[in-house]
Protein backbone atom coordinates (compact mmCIF):
# COMPACT_ATOMS: atom_id res chain seq x y z
CA UNK A 1 0.00 0.00 0.00
CA UNK A 2 1.56 3.42 -0.72
CA UNK A 3 0.65 6.72 0.62
CA UNK A 4 -0.13 9.83 -1.19
CA UNK A 5 1.45 13.03 -0.06
CA UNK A 6 -1.31 15.37 0.57
CA UNK A 7 -1.83 18.49 -1.98
CA UNK A 8 0.39 21.60 -0.57
CA UNK A 9 -0.93 24.28 1.14
CA UNK A 10 -2.06 27.00 -1.65
CA UNK A 11 -3.00 30.67 -1.19
CA UNK A 12 -4.85 33.08 -3.12
CA UNK A 13 -4.99 36.70 -2.73
CA UNK A 14 -6.95 38.77 -5.56
CA UNK A 15 -6.05 42.15 -5.17
CA UNK A 16 -6.37 45.49 -7.40
CA UNK A 17 -4.21 46.94 -9.88
CA UNK A 18 -4.13 50.02 -12.53
CA UNK A 19 -5.39 47.59 -14.71
CA UNK A 20 -7.89 45.67 -12.85
CA UNK A 21 -8.23 42.83 -10.56
CA UNK A 22 -5.23 40.68 -10.64
CA UNK A 23 -4.46 37.37 -8.77
CA UNK A 24 -1.68 35.14 -7.09
CA UNK A 25 -1.71 31.35 -5.84
CA UNK A 26 1.37 30.77 -3.54
CA UNK A 27 2.64 27.79 -1.69
CA UNK A 28 5.55 27.06 0.79
CA UNK A 29 7.88 27.18 -1.55
CA UNK A 30 6.88 30.40 -3.70
CA UNK A 31 3.95 31.98 -6.17
CA UNK A 32 2.36 28.96 -8.10
CA UNK A 33 0.46 31.03 -10.07
CA UNK A 34 -0.46 34.38 -11.03
CA UNK A 35 -3.21 36.25 -12.82
CA UNK A 36 -3.74 39.09 -15.15
CA UNK A 37 -6.91 41.34 -15.18
CA UNK A 38 -9.97 39.13 -16.71
CA UNK A 39 -13.44 41.19 -17.85
CA UNK A 40 -14.06 41.70 -13.97
CA UNK A 41 -13.00 41.25 -10.67
CA UNK A 42 -15.03 38.03 -10.29
CA UNK A 43 -14.05 36.42 -13.66
CA UNK A 44 -10.53 36.70 -12.30
CA UNK A 45 -11.40 35.36 -9.00
CA UNK A 46 -13.04 32.04 -11.13
CA UNK A 47 -10.25 32.10 -13.22
CA UNK A 48 -7.56 31.13 -10.50
CA UNK A 49 -10.60 28.67 -8.56
CA UNK A 50 -10.39 26.64 -11.87
CA UNK A 51 -6.97 26.83 -12.17
CA UNK A 52 -6.31 26.06 -8.37
CA UNK A 53 -9.29 24.73 -7.20
CA UNK A 54 -7.64 24.07 -3.97
CA UNK A 55 -6.31 26.82 -3.04
CA UNK A 56 -7.75 29.18 0.89
CA UNK A 57 -8.09 32.65 0.27
CA UNK A 58 -5.90 34.61 2.91
CA UNK A 59 -6.12 37.95 4.14
CA UNK A 60 -2.33 38.14 5.59
CA UNK A 61 0.36 36.49 3.00
CA UNK A 62 3.42 36.34 3.43
CA UNK A 63 6.21 38.95 3.13
CA UNK A 64 6.95 37.82 -0.36
CA UNK A 65 3.19 37.69 -1.48
CA UNK A 66 3.37 41.02 -0.34
CA UNK A 67 6.35 41.96 -2.66
CA UNK A 68 4.96 40.51 -5.53
CA UNK A 69 1.61 42.98 -4.97
CA UNK A 70 3.40 45.72 -5.01
CA UNK A 71 6.19 44.98 -7.81
CA UNK A 72 2.77 43.68 -10.04
CA UNK A 73 0.96 46.90 -8.98
CA UNK A 74 3.90 49.25 -9.89
CA UNK A 75 4.64 47.48 -12.97
CA UNK A 76 0.99 47.52 -14.04
CA UNK A 77 0.82 51.36 -12.97
CA UNK A 78 3.71 51.85 -14.91
CA UNK A 79 5.86 52.49 -11.74
CA UNK A 80 8.84 50.14 -12.13
CA UNK A 81 11.47 50.29 -15.25
CA UNK A 82 13.51 47.55 -13.37
CA UNK A 83 12.64 43.83 -14.10
CA UNK A 84 15.02 43.16 -11.31
CA UNK A 85 11.70 43.89 -9.02
CA UNK A 86 9.72 40.87 -9.79
CA UNK A 87 12.77 38.55 -10.82
CA UNK A 88 13.52 38.29 -7.22
CA UNK A 89 10.52 36.68 -6.32
CA UNK A 90 10.57 32.88 -5.99
CA UNK A 91 8.35 30.74 -7.65
CA UNK A 92 7.32 27.02 -7.05
CA UNK A 93 7.93 26.09 -10.80
CA UNK A 94 7.45 22.26 -9.38
CA UNK A 95 4.35 21.00 -11.64
CA UNK A 96 6.46 22.90 -14.80
CA UNK A 97 8.48 20.34 -17.14
CA UNK A 98 12.34 21.17 -17.77
CA UNK A 99 12.19 22.75 -20.92
CA UNK A 100 9.09 25.45 -20.20
CA UNK A 101 11.34 26.14 -16.66
CA UNK A 102 14.24 27.30 -18.82
CA UNK A 103 11.94 29.14 -21.47
CA UNK A 104 10.51 31.34 -18.79
CA UNK A 105 14.28 32.01 -16.44
CA UNK A 106 15.13 33.27 -20.14
CA UNK A 107 11.91 35.42 -20.21
CA UNK A 108 12.07 36.87 -16.27
CA UNK A 109 15.33 38.25 -17.61
CA UNK A 110 14.14 40.59 -20.57
CA UNK A 111 13.83 44.29 -18.94
CA UNK A 112 11.08 45.88 -18.82
CA UNK A 113 10.35 47.90 -21.95
CA UNK A 114 12.46 45.90 -24.15
CA UNK A 115 11.31 42.59 -26.41
CA UNK A 116 12.52 39.30 -27.57
CA UNK A 117 11.47 36.78 -30.30
CA UNK A 118 10.85 33.24 -29.66
CA UNK A 119 13.56 32.08 -31.71
CA UNK A 120 15.79 34.45 -29.79
CA UNK A 121 14.77 32.63 -26.73
CA UNK A 122 15.01 29.21 -28.83
CA UNK A 123 18.84 30.03 -29.56
CA UNK A 124 19.94 31.42 -26.14
CA UNK A 125 18.47 27.49 -24.82
CA UNK A 126 20.76 26.43 -27.82
CA UNK A 127 18.18 24.91 -30.01
CA UNK A 128 17.33 27.23 -32.24
CA UNK A 129 14.82 25.42 -34.24
CA UNK A 130 12.47 25.44 -31.01
CA UNK A 131 10.85 28.73 -31.53
CA UNK A 132 7.57 26.79 -31.88
CA UNK A 133 8.23 25.23 -28.74
CA UNK A 134 8.95 28.07 -26.92
CA UNK A 135 5.64 29.36 -28.25
CA UNK A 136 3.70 26.92 -26.01
CA UNK A 137 5.62 27.44 -22.88
CA UNK A 138 5.23 31.01 -23.12
CA UNK A 139 1.56 30.12 -24.03
CA UNK A 140 1.21 28.25 -20.33
CA UNK A 141 3.24 30.85 -18.77
CA UNK A 142 1.37 30.20 -15.16
CA UNK A 143 3.16 33.83 -13.87
CA UNK A 144 2.02 36.48 -15.87
CA UNK A 145 2.97 39.03 -15.26
CA UNK A 146 5.74 38.00 -12.98
CA UNK A 147 7.67 35.80 -15.75
CA UNK A 148 6.68 38.45 -18.56
CA UNK A 149 5.90 36.73 -21.85
CA UNK A 150 4.21 39.80 -22.88
CA UNK A 151 8.10 40.71 -23.83
CA UNK A 152 8.23 38.00 -26.25
CA UNK A 153 7.05 38.67 -29.72
CA UNK A 154 6.91 36.71 -33.46
CA UNK A 155 9.67 37.47 -35.95
CA UNK A 156 10.82 41.38 -36.26
CA UNK A 157 8.60 42.02 -33.40
CA UNK A 158 5.40 40.70 -34.84
CA UNK A 159 2.52 40.02 -32.34
CA UNK A 160 1.48 36.38 -32.86
CA UNK A 161 -1.11 36.57 -29.86
CA UNK A 162 -1.01 36.38 -26.39
CA UNK A 163 -3.19 34.10 -24.12
CA UNK A 164 -4.31 36.44 -21.56
CA UNK A 165 -7.84 37.96 -21.73
CA UNK A 166 -7.94 40.70 -24.64
CA UNK A 167 -5.34 38.69 -26.08
CA UNK A 168 -2.93 40.81 -28.62
CA UNK A 169 -4.42 43.80 -27.22
CA UNK A 170 -3.78 43.15 -23.72
CA UNK A 171 0.12 42.72 -24.88
CA UNK A 172 0.59 45.25 -26.99
CA UNK A 173 -1.05 47.61 -23.80
CA UNK A 174 1.64 45.88 -21.35
CA UNK A 175 4.71 46.64 -23.94
CA UNK A 176 3.18 50.35 -24.43
CA UNK A 177 2.84 50.64 -20.35
CA UNK A 178 6.31 49.43 -20.13
CA UNK A 179 7.99 51.36 -23.10
CA UNK A 180 6.77 54.46 -21.04
CA UNK A 181 7.97 53.21 -18.11
CA UNK A 182 11.47 53.13 -19.41
CA UNK A 183 10.92 56.57 -21.25
CA UNK A 184 10.77 55.38 -24.53
CA UNK A 185 7.29 56.21 -25.38
CA UNK A 186 4.13 57.96 -23.53
CA UNK A 187 0.74 56.13 -23.11
CA UNK A 188 -2.64 57.45 -21.12
CA UNK A 189 -2.72 54.92 -18.45
CA UNK A 190 -6.21 53.24 -18.42
CA UNK A 191 -8.26 49.69 -17.42
CA UNK A 192 -7.23 47.07 -19.77
CA UNK A 193 -10.92 46.51 -21.26
CA UNK A 194 -11.59 50.01 -21.41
Amino acid sequence: MSITAPPPLLGLLCFDTALGRCALVWSSEGIVGSQLPEENARATRDRMRQRFPSAQEKLMPPPFVQQAVQGIQRLLAGQSADHRELLALPLDETALPTFNRCVLALTRQIPVGQTRSYGDIARALGQPGAARAVGRAEAGNPFAPIVPCHRVTGAAGQGVGFSAHGGLQTKQRLQLIEARAAGQATAVQQSLFD
